[in-house]
């Protein structure tokens, strides 16, 4: 094993290795470093391009491969091309199921608030899993590139990521075998690029205009004493570049009068008639006319009317940027600066859309695409020690969080956050009738408590007795600049309260925190795989409790045959069960929902009429 030395100032290992920034994104990812010239730089490996695209496609064996090869399989086996998983991170299915048809492959529905599982071959994956993919392949080409082993890097997320999302993230660098060291902003990682914050006298406010190819979001930041605080974000996260393909597109489709149920079924066409769209939005940002033919359809567009197609669109973003600005209590002229993200951005009209609306000239010097990037690696840089000019604020050396079902780690706090800090998240029971609450607090990095330091551990008593599920307690963090952690509970509907004080640094040397941080990337995969046959597990035995529940109690609206099958359902689960097979088990969990998905409907189509009928309805 190789030695890593730990510097628990900054929570880092200290290594002579290069440390990059990556910009894992929805279209596109990339990844950048520090030159020797001390300049950021994005990593165009064996020139296969700056850009990876953040698509994962498995083969029959379950294979993946990712980016450009994995791109081409999105028209010719679209069923296990997985696309945007950026979306998916951190996300139930109830989060995502308004937008299922944007998807071509399966996301299973298990109707609770568990988080997404997708679909390919027989395999069920997570998230994170395929993140993990797309940046093991970012790792492989920067060292490639380098030379060099990368263990370790610097990931930027949208200012919008809640806690779950970062984590999620956070897991998917572990899983690719890289330490996080930080997750930042994009906005911020955007504004570092142009050196803006670096300076630590600076005292300005910034918006931060991101329209990428499926996404667009607008950030107003406030920079003070080299801190970036977000004000306020906005956007839309199903509005991009592609909606202005997709804008031309239909305008060819009803010039050359084609018949849509005749394209649709021809992928290969559709798909050549997308990219010649997108050809011809990024000829039109440097030409007044772009004028094809494909065959017999003739795709010919001038910028006026470019313009005049996707003007619904840029106001879209720009009505986001109002409201922004409304949530910061700020006016537009009160914006010190502004910076441009995204390969859209390159587009005029957007361009002088923002410039009007800011009443100022964006920056837009720097590539939009690789802008994030590039600051990102500024910011592994200054987390390197390497900036003698930026003061580098105490962080906390491994994160901080509690035992939830099946023995497994929920961070709270996680590792490299700046000290002081406070976060929280809101648990509730899993039994019927539960009083009592076990709260065991732990610090480390692997995903199951058994691996990690226990800490402290406490019982939040008197907890109103309830159905599982209904009694709300929050759960929160307080780590003090002395290194002092407060853990707070307190359930919301009867105000029972209970908290407790912990230092998590004593006893802790620099070789435990590098025991703990090499052990949690030498064993992400075996963790990530116990810790999904848990959640499939307890998701499974959930689901066998409701199906049977649901039997006797509605069996009057169920034919025989319905039941028979129902119960050979149930019963096909619980041996899976037995088995204790990940994926037999989300299998045959996915068959008896799509079984009894019906009868859920049939219920509540009948519930309805008799509401409507002015009858009592018995639960």
């Amino acid at each position: 094993m190789a030695k890593i030395s730990i510097n628990l100032a900054t929570g880092s290992l200290q290594q002579e290795e290069i440390i990059v920034g990556i910009d894992l994104g929805t279209t596109n990812s990339l990844v950048a470093f520090i030159n020797p010239d001390k300049q950021p730089q994005v990593i165009n490996d064996t020139g296969k391009g700056v850009l990876v695209p953040s698509v994962v496609h498995f083969n029959e064996q379950g294979d993946a491969e990712v980016g450009n090869e994995a791109k081409a399989f999105l028209t010719t086996d679209p069923a296990n091309t997985i696309f945007s998983v950026k979306r998916l991170l951190g996300r139930s299915y109830k989060d995502v199921a308004s937008h299922q048809d944007v998807f071509s492959y399966k996301i299973i529905d298990d109707d609770t608030d568990a988080l997404v599982k997708i679909k390919a071959g027989n395999k069920f994956y997570t998230p994170i899993e395929l993140s993990a993919e797309i940046l093991k392949e970012l790792k492989a080409r920067a060292e490639h590139a380098l030379k060099t082993p990368v263990n370790r890097a610097v990931i930027t997320v949208p200012a919008y990521f809640n806690d779950s999302q970062r984590q999620a993230t956070r897991d998917a660098g572990k899983l690719a075998g890289l330490d996080v060291l930080r997750i930042v902003n994009e906005p911020t990682a955007a504004s570092l690029a142009y050196g803006l914050g670096l300076d630590p006298t600076q005292q300005k406010t910034i918006a931060v205009y991101d329209l990428g190819g499926g996404t667009f979001d607008v950030s107003i930041l406030q920079i003070q004493n080299g801190i970036f605080e977000v004000l306020a974000t906005n956007g839309n996260t199903f509005l991009g570049g592609d909606d202005f393909d997709r804008t031309i597109l239909d305008y060819w489709i009803a010039k050359n009068n084609l018949d849509l149920k005749t394209l649709a079924q021809d992928h290969v066409l559709m798909q050549t008639l997308r990219l010649q769209a997108e050809a011809a939005k990024k000829a039109l940002s440097t030409q007044n006319l772009y004028n094809e033919k494909l065959g017999d359809i003739w795709c010919t567009l001038d910028k006026q009317t470019f313009e005049q197609l996707i003007e619904a669109k840029v106001a879209e973003t720009i009505n986001c940027c109002k409201q922004a600005l409304s949530d910061a209590n700020l006016k537009a002229s009160e914006i010190d600066e502004v910076v441009l993200v995204g390969g859209s951005t390159r587009t005029p009209f957007v361009k002088q859309a923002v410039s009007n609306f800011f009443n100022r000239q964006p920056h837009d010097q720097i590539n939009p695409d690789e802008v994030v990037a590039l600051g990102a690696a500024i910011q592994a840089d200054i987390l390197a020690g390497n900036r003698s000019d930026i003061l580098l604020l105490d962080v906390t050396p491994l994160s901080l969080g509690i035992e939830t079902m099946g023995g497994l780690m929920d961070v709270i706090i996680a590792r490299n956050s700046k000290v002081p800090t406070k976060a929280g998240r809101q648990y509730t029971t899993s039994i019927d009738g539960q009083v009592n609450m076990k709260i065991s607090v732990y610090q480390g990095e692997r995903d199951l408590v058994k691996e990690n330091r226990k800490l402290a551990e406490f019982d939040l008593k008197g907890i109103p007795a309830m159905p599982a599920g209904l009694p709300k307690v929050d759960i929160n963090f307080l780590l003090n600049a002395d290194g002092i952690l407060t853990v707070q509970a307190i359930e919301l509907r009867s105000g029972v309260k209970q908290e407790i004080e912990i230092k998590p640094s004593y006893g802790l040397t620099d070789d435990t925190v590098e025991k703990m941080l090499i052990d949690s990337i030498e064993h992400a995969k075996s963790d990530v795989e116990q810790r999904m046959l848990i959640e499939a597990k307890s998701e499974g035995e959930q689901l066998v409790y409701t199906a049977e529940r649901f039997i006797g109690k509605n069996s009057q609206i169920l034919n025989e045959a319905e039941i028979s099958s129902t119960n050979a359902h149930i019963d096909a689960l619980k041996e899976a069960l037995a088995k204790g097979e990940k994926d037999l088990i989300l299998k045959k969990a996915d068959e008896l929902n799509e079984f009894t998905r019906p009868f859920a409907e049939r219920l509540m189509d009948m519930a309805v009429g008799q509401a409507m009928k002015g009858k009592k309805i018995n639960e």
